[in-house]
């Protein structure tokens, strides 16, 4: 009997394929704003490593996402109301809030949306636990999750997870996600790998084009 289950890494049908950039924000991105890392200087390695590696990955992906045709969504940590009470348990404890009305709780203007885009706020780690993607994807057709951002360890590793777990063939583009220190990065790397394809950006970037070139 043919065995006919689909490979992570196998190519991808860019009709049925989405970017998924997760909480590429101001104010995590940006040395100074997080309120939490108010002691962390520009040369924070979470900082280095988002400035010179990952933004400009991010840059390149959505390049070759938009050239290709590609839908791209983009998840932001973000609360509903300005006190944030719609937030979850875990949100509230930790505690993390992003109000509407907060300017650094936008994308830079480099990986902002472009046209429809979709943007989608979400009030805890997980991007299907408080946001209606698993219906969204669906609605386009996706079959292919490419994901990116930050933290590796935590919103990514979740959204990988979760997403494996709902029957989507997950990838992640590990040079164009970060945490707080490489080891964390890294480890998390290990432990999500069985749930999707792990590759780079150019191997992904490659991807897009070769597909829109078809």
């Amino acid at each position: 009997m043919v065995d006919r289950t689909p490979r992570r890494d196998g190519p991808f049908d860019l009709e049925k394929t989405a970017l998924l950039i997760v909480d590429m924000q101001r104010i995590w991105l940006e040395p100074g704003l997080d309120p939490d890392h108010s002691d962390w200087g520009p040369e924070h390695y979470f900082y280095i490593e988002t400035r010179e590696r990952v933004i400009p990955n991010h840059v390149r992906l959505l390049a070759a996402a938009r050239s290709a045709g590609i839908e791209v969504i983009h998840t932001i940590i973000q609360s509903l109301t300005e006190d944030g009470r719609e937030r979850s348990l875990d949100h509230k404890l930790t505690p993390i809030h992003v109000p509407p009305s907060l300017p650094e709780g936008l994308p830079p203007r480099a990986l902002a949306p472009v046209g429809d885009e979709i943007l989608l706020p979400k009030t805890s780690s997980g991007v299907f636990n408080s946001t209606n993607i698993d219906y969204l994807l669906r609605n386009l057709g996706v079959r292919h999750l490419v994901v990116a951002g930050v933290l590796t360890d935590q919103c990514v590793d979740m959204a990988v997870r979760d997403g494996a777990d709902r029957g989507y063939l997950v990838v992640c583009v590990a040079d164009a996600c970060a945490s707080p220190t490489r080891a964390r990065h890294e480890n998390a790397l290990r432990a999500f790998g069985g749930y999707c394809w792990v590759t780079d950006t150019s191997t992904i970037v490659d991807r897009f084009a070769e597909g829109a070139a078809k």
